[in-house]
Parts: C-alpha cells; structure tokens; sequence
C-alpha cells in the first residue's frame, strides 16, 4: 500500500513498467548505435528515441486488443509457411540472399537453421525467434489490414452524383456586402458569447496539455581575463599545429571542432572569419578569432578546384545479420563487374540496393557540399565530389558497401581542406560565481508575476517564453532543461521557480499558463475567436438590412451594392475567381431549388455576405469518367488514407494514460 508505483503508463487497462520501458529505449539505442557506428546520440536522438518506445508499446497493446476482438491469429504452420513455402516473406527474401547474386537462396537459409543448433550461447536462438515474432505481427496486421480494406467501396450512385457535380458550370450575377465594410470597433462581444463559440465548435480547438513558461537567463560567459588566460595555453597549441605531420590525429586530440578530411567550396564555408581564411596559401594560418565562446585557429591544409553540384548513381549493399562484411564486399564487387560489362544500373539498383531512399529511382542522387546526406554516407559523398565524371567504385562505409557512380559535375570553383584548432573558453568560478549571484538576486526580490514583468522591463532583462510539453527534455536556446519543465508541471500559475543551473547559464522562470488536454480556454484564443463571432454578428446585421429580397437587384439596392457577374463556377470546385474561398456560394449556384428562376436567400460566406442568381446553366465540356477507372482510383486512395490513419484514430479512441513525466525529473 505504501510503495511507490512504477507504472510509466498504460493504455485500455495494460500497464507499461518503467523497467520495461527503459529496457525498450536501450534496445533502440543500441539499433541506432548500429546502424550510425560513431554517431552520438544528442538531446534530440534521445528524445526521439523515448517518444518511439512509447509509440512502440501504444501499438503493440492497442493492435493486439484489435487482433484479439476480431480473432485474428498466426499459427505457427503460417510462419513456417513463410519462411520455407514456396512464396518467402519479404523479411526472408531480403536476410537470406545470396552474397553473389543478391537473390534469395534457400542454402542460405539451411546454413543458417544449422548455425543456430550448433551456437552455444543460445544467442542465435534468440534473434531467430525475435524474427519468427516480427513476421508474425507483419501478418497479424496485414490480416487487420485486408479486412479494413475489403469495406472500402465505391458505389455506383455515388459516382453518378460525381459525374452531374461535373456536368455543367453555372454563369451567376451576385450581390456581396464585405464584412470589411462594417468597422470591427461597432461590434461587441462578450466573454460569454466567445465561450459559447468555442463550445459550439470543440472540435476546433482541442489541445494537448501545455506549460507556458517566461524565463530569464542569466550567462556565465567568459570575461576578458578569462578570455586571455585561454588564450596564453592556446597559443602553444597553435605552435604544435603549425609543425606536426599529422594534422588530423593532433585535432582530434586537441581541439572542440572535429577534423573535417574533405574538400568545402568556397563559398559554403560558413565562419567568423571567413573572408581571411579562404584567401591564405596551404599550410598557413590564421587566428585566433572567435566564434561563440570558442577561440580558433584556422590552418589551410590543401586547396582544389571541385565542381559545386554532383549527381551520382548507388546501390547500397548494407551488412546485416545473414550478409556479413566480407560477403557485403563480394556483392558489391559482383555488381560493379557487372555494370562495367554494360548492366543496366537501374535496374539493378531497383533490384539490390538496400537503401530505399534512392532504389526506385534507378539510386539517384543530386548532391551539394552543404545539402543534408546521411553522415554513414560522408564516403560516397567524398568521392562524388573528388572523383571524375563517369568514375565507377565500390566505397567502403561504416554500415557496408556502395557501387557508386559519378553521372554529371558542374559549376567547378575552388574548395579548401582546413583544418580548425578550437578552444572552449570558459567562465572562471569568479565570473560564473557573479552571474549566479546576479539570478538569486533577481530571484529572491521578484517572488510574483507582477513583480517579475516590472524588473525585466526596468532593467531592459532579455525575456523569453516557451511552450512545454510534459516529455520535453530540452528548450530551444537553453539545451538540456529537463529540470525546469518538470518544475512547470508541478508549479502553480504565476509561481517564479528557483535558479536552475544548466551548462553556461542560471535561469529564473515563471509559470504563466498550466493547460490541461481538452478544450483550449478563451484566453489562448480569443484573437481568433473574436474574429469569428465578430464576423457572425456582421452577418447577422448584413441579412437583417437585406430581409428577403425578392431580387438580386431589391439586394442590390437595399445594401447600395452593385450587381456583379462570374462565370464558370464548378459545383467541385469551391474556389471562385474573384470570391476566393466561397464553398456555401458554389454549392447555393447548383440548388435547383433556386434555379435560375430566382435570387437565393442571403448566404453566410467567408467573405461577406451573398445574395446571387444563376443566369444559366452551361455544359462543363468535360468526358465522362469511366466507372471501374472512378472506382479503382476512389478505393486506392482511401485505402492510401485508411494506411496513414487508422492508427492514429484508434489510440484517438483508446483509454491512454501516460505517467512517463514523473519519472524522468532530471535529464
């Protein structure tokens, strides 16, 4: 009764044990260490990968609560049937090819299942069962899918109502009395009249539950006699720099910025001291200069002339359990021979490469030296850029191989190897000291909002504010602030928090909204809905002024409008030239009620108010479509829809409770 739960959360009655669910966030760090060999996982990785584990439990429960409601299973006679029938899963076709030909080969297979009797460890046994459970839950939701999927349907009817929508275009004459012509400061509104709006349409402003913070930041910056003190051991450094052979083993060692070994054009460097760098001969020096709160000493290593845009052509041969990195090379190699005996490099990208990024476009790939490319693949860039034109290679990368090559360089211009000797200067304990004697100060005499607010516009302090959500670890600007988001879920409206002490600076905050999921309340969005209720109100002022005019031009002369034409509006259409955005008024122009025998009642629309008369009905001139081709088209993309959002609708639908915030207090 007296312990201390350690439920992270759950979902429609199923519990997620914290243990578990740290278990499942080092499971995906370790796939993501793996797949990104040397890559660090950073504030943001990290907190991606915690929402992924999270997404991942919420699945599994919500999905199984669904496979077990419908009787949906997977015998084992059906996976079986799946990795050694005649028509292999997917997954088996793409672990057990073999490394010459990159085809399936059911040896492969055999070699594996012997493999495993014959490990020790039990490991193997392991792996091969997790892969019998990831088929099992691909078939387990194909069976969901397929039977989602067989109740989507097109009618015939409904098609038909499509073709009349399309049939005929209408030419009207129309009245419009703009809301901008009654002054917003003539229009009252109440809080009561605004709250009723926001009930009457919940679901416009639904939101998640939200901390506002405001906060002030006091830095720990480097003085200048901390600056000169860095700078006196720095210029040792930059002695060794100017001497050793091996520039980039001494960066490694020595410096905050990493070695770079390639090549930037001239003008994709980005740094303080740009204009002076990029002129200097190899081998010289320049610096020191700043840059934030490091001190730099730029050394030019080599100079080039290399083309500024490159297009390449890869199959990428990753290695993976079933391929190991000899078998990876011999594939690759197996495919470069090929292609330099006239293979269609398309086709065989489409057929081998693992990346499916670039597989369906024959591996094609249009690179920039500051355009985004994966960093596992900094070694296909490198050559794409040094290489020649029409140049073929296998490139060894950290997750395997890739036959790259070179289709087309251009726009050539000189690029720089340099190398960058950086320093972190950091705050003395005297200046940090000051800087955290100057936020206790700030805090212990603003202990309200009110009060709060008054200093920082006195004292001209930089004020900033940010939205929370409960899982966030870091605020942009402040890095890793982990602490201050959960003191704001525990903080009361208005409350100021202690100093928090992040890296280089002491923060001082105050809680000015605690939003709960649901509603969103009226202060968040009164701007826009008094717009809205304003605008009712005009219309509702515009239609009394009209009554019910029975002509277009008794509207015209009871608003002092004119009577104004547009053609060829389409009931599929909404948008009207002229009007803009005007559904009500595409759909009043084919209400056969009205015809063209008369004026339409005054309509509501987004832009003023309407009174309008068809003038006739002409035909669109557009072929009618055929049914099956509707049909086909129609249920492939709700199906497409269906894909994207039915998961998402069901956790909408499911019981979720989410405790994660109570566990994580510090980063």
């Amino acid at each position: 009764m007296f312990n201390q739960s350690t439920k992270v959360g759950k979902v429609n009655g199923e519990e997620l044990d914290y243990r578990e669910y740290q278990q499942r966030i080092e499971n995906m760090q370790e796939r993501m260490r793996q797949q990104m060999p040397g890559a660090s996982l950073d504030d943001q990785t990290q907190q991606y990968i915690r929402e992924q584990a999270w997404d991942q439990f919420l699945r599994e429960k919500i999905m199984q609560a669904q496979y077990e409601e419908l009787g949906i299973e997977v015998t084992q006679a059906e996976v079986t049937d799946q990795i050694y029938g005649k028509n292999p899963h997917p997954l088996v076709l793409q672990y057990f090819a073999d490394p010459q030909t990159g085809q399936f080969d059911r040896s492969v297979l055999q070699r594996v299942a012997e493999q495993v009797k014959q490990d020790p460890t039990g490991q193997m046994s392991q792996q091969l069962l997790a892969f019998d459970q990831m088929i099992t839950e691909y078939q387990k939701n194909q069976k969901y899918i397929t039977l989602v999927h067989q109740g989507i349907y097109y009618p015939k009817w409904l098609a038909q109502m499509e073709q009349q929508s399309t049939a005929e275009n209408a030419n009207i004459s129309y009245v419009q009395v703009p809301y901008a012509s009654i002054a917003d400061s003539t229009i009252k509104v109440t809080d009561a009249e605004l709250n009723k709006y926001i009930q009457d349409h919940k679901a416009l402003f639904e939101v998640k539950e939200n901390r506002r913070v405001e906060y002030v930041a006091f830095n720990a910056l480097a003085s200048a006699a901390d600056s000169a003190l860095a700078l006196t051991e720095f210029e040792k450094l930059k002695a060794e720099l100017d001497t050793t052979p091996d520039v980039a083993g001494f960066i490694k060692l020595n410096s905050e910025l990493p070695y770079y070994d390639g090549y930037a054009p001239r003008n994709s460097i980005q740094v303080p001291a740009k204009d002076s760098i990029i002129d200097l001969p190899a081998g010289k020096i320049y610096g020191p200069y700043q840059d934030n709160n490091l001190l730099v000493y730029a050394k030019v290593i080599d100079r080039k002339t290399l083309p500024d845009t490159v297009k390449i052509r890869q199959i990428l041969v990753a290695i993976q359990p079933g391929l190991s990195d000899s078998l990876a090379k011999k594939r690759a190699d197996s495919l470069e021979s090929v292609i330099r005996g006239g293979g269609d490099f398309a086709a065989l990208a489409a057929t081998f490469s693992d990346d499916p990024n670039s597989k369906q476009n024959g591996g094609e790939y249009t690179l920039t030296p500051n355009g985004y490319f994966a960093n596992e693949l900094q070694a296909v860039k490198d050559f794409a850029f040094e290489g020649n034109s029409g140049a073929l290679k296998v490139v060894k990368m950290p997750i395997g191989y890739a036959v790259v090559k070179i289709t087309e360089q251009k726009n050539f211009g000189p690029a720089l190897k340099i190398a960058y000797l950086a320093k972190r200067v950091d705050a003395s304990s005297t200046t940090s000291s000051e800087a955290l004697a100057l936020a206790n100060d700030f805090a212990s005499k603003n202990r309200d909002w009110k009060t709060f607010e008054k200093t920082v516009q006195e004292q001209g302090l930089d004020k900033r504010q940010q939205n929370l959500g409960a899982m966030d670890f870091v605020i942009p600007g402040l890095g890793s602030s982990r602490e201050i988001v959960s003191w704001a879920y525990k903080a009361d409206k208005g409350e100021i928090s202690p100093v928090f002490t992040l890296e280089d600076k002491f923060v001082v905050a105050v809680l000015t909204s605690a939003r709960e999921a649901g509603t969103a309340p009226l202060e968040e969005v009164r701007p826009q809905v008094e717009a809205e209720v304003k605008k009712n109100k005009k219309a509702d002022q515009i239609i009394a002024k009209m009554k019910s005019p029975a002509t277009i031009e008794a509207a015209a002369s009871a608003t002092n409008q004119p009577v104004l034409t547009v053609d060829a509006i389409s009931f599929a259409t909404p948008f009207i030239p002229s009007l803009g955005f005007e559904p009500r008024v595409s759909g009043a122009a084919f209400n056969k009620a009205w015809g063209t025998a008369k004026a339409t009642a005054p309509i509501q629309g987004n832009g003023g108010v309407y009174v309008l008369k068809v003038n006739t009905y002409v035909p669109s001139g557009q072929s009618p479509l055929d049914y099956e081709q509707q049909r086909t088209a129609y249920e492939q993309n709700l199906r497409q829809l269906t894909d994207n959002q039915l998961f998402e609708a069901l956790k909408k639908k499911s019981d979720v409770k989410d405790d994660r915030a109570s566990f994580f207090t510090a980063n």
